[in-house]
């Protein structure tokens, strides 16, 4: 899922030698760092040398051979002061905090939005698109952080975020509303990806996850009020004004993160942290330099691999022989060869490689990626339908079915902290992999018995509290396991590589649930119901609120109960499932030690 999205002052340098008790977490950590990724013997990558310095010849300048964002940010962290470090990641807070309420409201509110435009099946159709443009905007955003800044990706992403919530507010048919919702996600899935990097700039390796838990911590107040406040708006006014309000929001809370990266860094230019020379490079020049620096070939053949490869996901359904459909089958196939081609591309053609192919085929790095893809896949197999099923089989208020699909992000507000904490005194974080995917595989089967129509509610939010607390432990270890592979270079590659596992994931996952609602809600709609309501199957199976309208305990009611039982149990046992894929994921991951590896330099935390 996504979260989401995040202390400790040493007295004095550590060594990997040292022995002596850690101070607390509320000092902040100003490290000595050899730019380097964590030694591994067994992979060959890395450096025996990587170790924290104990003396100062590495803080004065940014590394040299760097890019110039990644130089930019190691600038700005050896320029500012512990108080604006503060500062930053308090507006971190801030925009997480809107982020959620953002996320809470629309989840709510989406439902309402397609069904005005009779297209509440078509929930996973638009999600799928969304996810594979979003997906493919991962690798040149990552480009982008590294060769022209952290601050102008992010303020990018921005201008696409407020477009996509202008639109989604006016638009007036679906198209337009699909449209919309494309650039939306790949506008707020650009920031918080550019907010997960940032993170990681200004935090030390082995703080991390306090520092995650400080910042995705807001989801808790988001969970609860965001649902009452979406009720609110249908009430009230109407969606629109959900979607509009936040486009005035967004920007008003992310332009100062904006605002301290640009200030810091000029104050880095005039202490001479870094120095942009012109080039001398003629127009011509210069777009070269940059489409190698972008490595443009790449981008090209994986968002192109990526799109043609999802896109039968969207279209089967439609198609006249569904998946058996010449074009669907020769779209999979070249897709995936693109993909590969990129790969290939990667390792032995690019001049400058997206991510080194050490790291590309490190065998952490893929079991991060492949767990984060399980972990997406699964959940998105039934996630899609949950609010509405919460509403039309418990038969719950939107702020309460908000509520309970918000389970996720008042557990792991509490128990990110407590992950993270483990993990800075032990070092280690591959244990809690171990606890998390069986945990998470038994709370998801069991909610399969549970998934029955007007059953107690308690049970539900039973197995999504077990259900959080797997979810977290991946959250925070897949992000600590790809960082601690690559160097400070790679980890807006590394990140990027991460949030495109699950992007895909999500997609394939949302395939599978419009796969299954598409062949099992309406023909069960059409054995369930009574005799008399059948002519309005088409408007049961296309409209959230005509399923709502029918009483509780009504013949009509129960029915629709029963169908939405039938199609949620085969999701959920789809999910549960292709979770076993998970277990393989964990034990590529290698068991690496946080405590002795840094990549970050200046005033970090």
């Amino acid at each position: 899922m996504a979260i989401g999205d995040r202390f400790q002052n040493l007295v004095g340098r550590q060594t990997p030698n040292d022995t002596h008790e850690a101070p607390t977490v509320e000092d902040i950590e100003t490290p000595v760092t050899i730019n380097a990724a964590p030694y591994d013997k067994e992979a060959g990558t890395g450096s025996p040398e990587n170790k924290t310095a104990s003396s100062d010849d590495n803080i004065s300048l940014p590394h040299e051979d760097a890019q110039r964002g990644v130089k930019d940010i190691e600038a700005v962290t050896l320029a500012w002061s512990k108080a604006t470090l503060a500062t930053f990641l308090i507006l971190i807070w801030i925009y997480t905090l809107a982020n959620g309420f953002r996320s809470s409201i629309l989840a709510s509110l989406t439902p309402y939005a397609t069904s005005d435009f009779q297209s509440h099946s078509l929930l996973t159709v638009i999600e799928i698109v969304a996810s594979a443009m979003t997906s493919a905007v991962y690798i040149p955003m990552a480009k982008m952080l590294d060769v022209w800044g952290r601050a102008e990706g992010f303020l990018l992403m921005l201008g696409f975020a407020t477009l996509g919530l202008i639109l989604m507010a006016a638009s007036n048919n679906l198209p337009t509303f699909c449209a919309a919702q494309v650039f939306q996600s790949v506008g707020l899935g650009g920031m918080t990806y550019s907010v997960n990097v940032l993170s990681a700039d200004v935090t030390n390796l082995r703080n991390r996850g306090l520092a995650f838990a400080f910042v995705s911590s807001p989801w808790m107040i988001t969970a609860f009020a965001g649902s009452k406040a979406a009720e609110e708006f249908l009430v009230h006014v109407n969606w629109r004004w959900g979607f509009g309000s936040f486009a005035i929001i967004i920007p008003a809370v992310a332009m100062p993160l904006y605002v301290v990266l640009k200030v810091n860094l000029r104050k880095a230019k005039q202490k001479g942290l870094v120095n942009h020379e012109r080039s001398g490079r003629t127009l011509v020049q210069n777009i070269i330099h940059y489409l190698i620096q972008f490595d443009l070939p790449g981008v090209i053949l994986f968002a192109a691999g990526l799109t043609v490869f999802l896109l039968p996901f969207t279209l089967a359904r439609s198609a006249p022989e569904g998946w058996k459909t010449d074009y669907i089958i020769a779209m999979i196939v070249v897709g995936f060869v693109v993909l590969l081609l990129f790969a290939a591309y990667q390792v032995y053609l690019a001049p400058v490689p997206f991510l080194k192919h050490t790291y590309l085929l490190n065998r952490t790095v893929l079991g991060a990626c492949l767990l984060d893809f399980v972990y997406q896949m699964s959940y998105y197999c039934w996630n899609s339908y949950f609010t509405s099923f919460l509403q039309v089989v418990n038969n719950l208020t939107v702020a309460e079915a908000g509520y309970v699909n918000s389970t996720f992000q008042v557990v792991s507000g509490v128990l990110l902290f407590i992950v993270g904490y483990l993990i800075r005194k032990t070092g280690y974080f591959r244990w809690l992999l171990l606890i998390g995917v069986p945990l998470y595989i038994f709370a998801q089967g069991l909610m399969i018995h549970f998934r029955q129509p007007n059953g107690y509610i308690g049970y539900i939010v039973m197995c999504e509290i077990f259900i959080s607390v797997g979810g977290s432990v991946f959250t925070l270890c897949m992000q600590l396991a790809v960082l601690a592979a690559v160097d400070h270079q790679h980890v807006a590659a590394a990140m990027a590589i991460l949030f495109v596992s699950g992007g895909i994931g999500g997609a394939v996952g949302n395939a599978i649930s419009g796969a299954i609602w598409t062949n099992t809600f309406e023909s069960s709609l059409a054995r369930y119901l009574p005799e008399s309501a059948l002519p309005s199957l088409a408007s049961i199976y296309a409209s959230l609120p005509v399923q709502l309208s029918y009483a509780v305990n009504s013949p009509e009611r129960i029915a629709i109960q029963k169908a939405y039982g039938y199609s949620q149990t085969r999701m959920l046992a789809a999910g549960t499932g292709l979770m076993a894929l998970a277990f393989v994921a964990v034990f590529m991951i290698r068991n690496l030690n946080l405590k002795n590896t840094t990549q970050t330099k200046g005033v970090v935390f």
